[in-house]
């Protein structure tokens, strides 16, 4: 979404802040910045990562950085942040926002939320959660005076115009039963083997995993069956194609 006035200005990042791939980082002069807000449990956030590791690939004059603020308990760990930006094979710098302090200056409202700056440091574009995709690569090419073809959509669900069915709600805890989504995720921990109507997922770090997938939108039946040794914060739904 473009921004109402061209005179809101990035707040500075707090001093003290943990950063997992760089050192701390400010606002750069003369140079656009992208921040997007996410957090390594949330399936959305990892669904719009691809889109943000190629923008940082492909617009070298563009600062892309991430804000961590985690949601869930495992996500609230410095230390798992940092791991996870690693397993992620995140390549741009990464701010550790375990106070949510970055996150009140913002005013954001929920994961993931990008905000785009122009080579004045003033708010060019935002969008909260996933999709406009391409919307948001116009608006970087704006900045940076590129006309490249926009990426192709990662997935069929987020190409432009398509229809998609709502998703049921995320639900608390372990859950088995009835859903409606294209696919079906997990927030874990621990160490262990977790079913998912019989199918063997192995957990070995704390994050959220896919635990069914399917080509649309679907009526499903999860049945959820965790070793005493995994946790499950959160069962959560992401949307899928609507129609036959």
């Amino acid at each position: 979404m473009r921004a109402p006035v061209d005179h809101i200005a990035a707040p500075p990042f707090p001093r003290g802040l943990a950063w997992a791939n760089a050192e701390p980082q400010q606002l750069e002069p003369g140079r656009p910045m992208l921040v997007e807000f996410w957090d390594f449990c949330r399936p959305q956030s990892i669904r719009t990562l691809p889109y943000m590791k190629a923008w940082h690939e492909r617009y070298p004059e563009l600062k892309v950085i991430g804000v961590h603020a985690g949601g869930f308990p495992p996500s609230a760990d410095s230390d798992a942040v940092q791991s996870a930006v690693a397993r992620l094979e995140i390549p741009y710098p990464v701010a550790i926002d375990a106070e949510y302090e970055v996150w009140e200056l913002y005013g954001n409202l929920g994961w993931p939320g990008r905000y785009l700056f122009d080579q004045r440091g003033m708010l060019l574009h935002y969008h909260y959660g996933e999709g406009a995709y391409v919307e948001t690569e116009e608006a970087i090419q704006e900045l940076v005076g590129s006309s490249i073809a926009p990426l192709e959509p990662f997935r069929p669900e987020e190409a432009p115009g398509v229809q998609l069915e709502p998703q049921s709600d995320d639900v608390e805890g372990p859950y088995s039963g009835p859903y409606q989504a294209g696919a079906v995720w997990a927030v874990l921990d621990g160490a262990g083997t977790v079913r998912a109507n019989g199918r063997p997922i192995a957990v070995d770090h704390p994050g959220c995993y896919e635990l069914i997938a399917h080509p649309r939108s679907t009526a499903g039946e999860l049945a959820l069956e965790l070793d005493d040794e995994v946790t499950c914060h959160a069962v959560c739904f992401t949307p899928g194609l609507a129609g036959p």
